[in-house]
């Protein structure tokens, strides 16, 4: 048996996110084709049964999904790039993901130089393989063989799921041999109340990714339970979210929820003509999380103005980008 911690790096929108939730066979990450999307590292559980899954022994891989390395302008950025490179010396292996659908860049040297000289085991996951041409792959793939050296070069789509299992057999194949280093039913070290805000956040992205790409955060300000969790199902005791967490036998949660945005106009961006850019966001959100937690959901939103939130260390602190 297998067990280590492989983390996912590379650029912005290079589909890391995506990656990891087809990975971990839930969605524990949000997705967005917003860059930057990620905001602190995501940690996903994949226990691997080794009976034809792409595996080829049985093992447990924790993977860490991490923010896109880009050029910071924000010290909110600064955070999350050193959260990013920080994971690069803490793992048993690094997936350096790339989106294999675009021109090469001046940001893919950037990363792949952050990994010279490392000695842990680099994977390259050639993502987005359902946007291009076939006769491109190849080259492609010598292009980065030519590079340095991997330990192996996957072409794959996160979307369709087409060369994931390959990736899961090359990951644990690099990993040491060991016992889990986490229990079989536990899913992410994301709480119940991150899950609430990254899924609210998620809807915001999508319905107003033109107009506030980068200047939106989401913060839960009350979370009331009117059922009780099953025994089985209860959460770990360092509020982490295992497989079965959350799930209630029916009842109902009451969602407290502040939608942070730098300035009053992106205020009435949020909240659209009537109210009706809010409501829509809600809904969603509340469909999603009804799904999650298998119980009815009241969310409660409301939109706050805090100028200047992304250089406020406070501000990032409550939302967990530590420094």
């Amino acid at each position: 048996m297998r067990s280590g911690v492989a983390s996912l790096i590379g650029r912005p929108n290079a589909g890391k996110s995506t990656l990891l939730n087809r990975l971990v066979g839930t969605k524990v990450a949000i997705v967005s084709e917003t860059p930057q999307t990620t905001r602190t590292r995501i940690l996903g559980v994949r226990n691997v049964s080794g009976d034809g899954s792409g595996a080829s022994r049985p093992g447990q891989i924790v993977f860490v999904d991490t923010p896109g390395i880009h050029r910071p302008l924000h010290r909110m950025n600064v955070r999350m790039v050193d959260l990013a490179v920080s994971t690069i010396g803490e793992v048993d292996v690094i997936v350096l993901v790339l989106d294999a659908s675009t021109p090469r860049g001046a940001g893919d040297r950037f990363v792949l130089g952050l990994l010279d000289g490392v000695r842990t085991p680099v994977v390259l996951a050639l993502n987005k393989i359902d946007r291009m041409a076939k006769p491109r792959l190849l080259p492609l793939i010598d292009h980065y063989r030519a590079q340095r050296e991997f330990a192996a070069i996957v072409p794959l789509s996160a979307l369709t799921g087409d060369g994931v299992s390959r990736l899961e057999g090359v990951i644990l194949d690099e990993l040491p041999e060991g016992e889990p280093l986490y229990p079989d039913d536990y899913l992410t070290d994301q709480p119940e109340r991150v899950l609430v805000a990254e899924t609210v956040r998620e809807k915001v992205l999508h319905h107003t990714r033109a107009e506030l790409p980068f200047s939106t955060a989401v913060v839960v300000d009350r979370f009331d339970e009117e059922a009780a969790v099953e025994p089985e199902a209860e959460l770990a005791g360092d509020g982490s979210t295992r497989a079965l967490a959350g799930r209630r036998d029916g009842g109902l949660l009451r969602l407290y929820c502040s939608i942070v945005v730098e300035r009053p106009s992106h205020k009435r961006i949020v909240v659209g003509r009537s109210g009706a850019m809010l409501k829509r966001i809600g809904s969603e959100a509340r469909a999603d999380l009804e799904r999650f937690f298998g119980a009815r959901v009241f969310l409660d939103l409301h939109v706050r103005v805090r100028e200047g939130w992304r250089e406020s260390p406070r501000a990032l602190r409550d939302l967990g980008l530590q420094g």
